[in-house]
């Protein structure tokens, strides 16, 4: 999966995590006035899940963002080793390609 796909996929999950989190605020809004217990435990087990729910996309967002930066720390510190194996890599299947044509010429 490439970097573009993986960046889109994830924001379009924090952005729908972000749309039911705001969904959520605004049915416990709308339903501040409603009493009851058992409407002030769920509404309070829902905030408690809404601010965990915030907590761990803060996280994840700030693991990915220290992920790229060690990717694109790690990738320029080591350029060079990466153009010298995809050099020889492309030198071995030009070379394979080759003899591969030489053969091929020989039997027609």
């Amino acid at each position: 999966m490439n970097t573009e796909a993986l960046n889109n996929s994830f924001n379009d999950l924090r952005n729908d995590l972000q749309a039911v989190a705001r969904d959520a605020e605004a049915l416990l809004k709308a339903t501040a006035d409603v009493g009851g217990d058992s409407i002030n435990e769920i509404r309070t087990r829902t905030q408690d899940t809404l601010r965990r729910a915030y907590d761990h996309l803060y996280e994840r967002n700030m693991q990915m963002r220290e992920l790229a930066r060690q990717t694109d720390s790690y990738v320029r510190d080591h350029s060079w080793s990466a153009i010298g194996v995809a050099a020889g890599a492309g030198l071995l299947v030009g070379l394979l390609l080759s003899r591969a044509t030489d053969r091929d010429d020989t039997i027609l």
